[in-house]
């Protein structure tokens, strides 16, 4: 029995593996059907949970979706993942300090680095009670592509190609210093002149 059970098993497999493309008329020639095929999705991609992250990382991920919420939140994803990669490109710039928190929180002199962090004391102190809270849709979706970002991003390509400062498109900055790189959503993305 199970002799013939291998057999079937051949002769179909054979079947599958010799099945000639299919093809459909249109007009007067036919067309060879190719069979769709799903783009491979990325090797070595993690997608991390709440859980997998202790008390010390989850200030981490926090500081970095209260930066893309002020900075970016009703741009589309690839200009959220923009302003998370300039964050990221500074932490590792000689430049700046070397964590994520800290680089949100830069002030240069009285001013800070994000303008959302300096705008209002009522503003910060919104983030911290109000954006935890789960009914806040935009704020968590943002808190899941920080996890995402901050466990990948080293495997992801940087849309900003390696920009450090950014403005929204209707401000006018002096910044004769910087190359401009690329434009995402309503942001312009820049890197030191020598840095190109």
């Amino acid at each position: 029995m199970l002799k013939y059970l291998s057999i079937s098993l051949i002769i179909v497999m054979s079947m599958i593996i010799l099945e000639e493309p299919k093809s459909t008329q249109i007009g007067n020639s036919f067309v060879e059907m190719v069979p769709e095929v799903e783009p491979p999705t990325p090797l070595f991609v993690f997608n991390p949970k709440l859980q997998d992250f202790d008390k010390n990382e989850m200030k981490v991920i926090q500081c970095l979706a209260g930066n893309i919420y002020f900075e970016a939140r009703n741009e589309p994803v690839d200009g959220q993942i923009a302003v998370a990669f300039v964050t990221l490109n500074r932490v590792n710039s000689k430049d700046f300090p070397n964590d994520v928190c800290s680089v949100v929180k830069e002030k240069n002199g009285r001013t800070c680095q994000f303008s959302w962090y300096c705008e209002s004391k009522p503003k910060r102190q919104y983030y911290r009670m109000k954006l935890t809270d789960d009914r806040n849709e935009v704020y968590n979706r943002i808190v899941e592509l920080s996890m995402f970002i901050l466990v990948n991003h080293e495997k992801l390509d940087d849309p900003t190609h390696g920009s450090l400062y950014y403005h929204a498109n209707y401000v006018r900055p002096n910044w004769r210093h910087l190359q401009k790189k690329i434009v995402i959503g309503r942001h312009i993305f820049y890197t030191e002149k020598n840095n190109i």
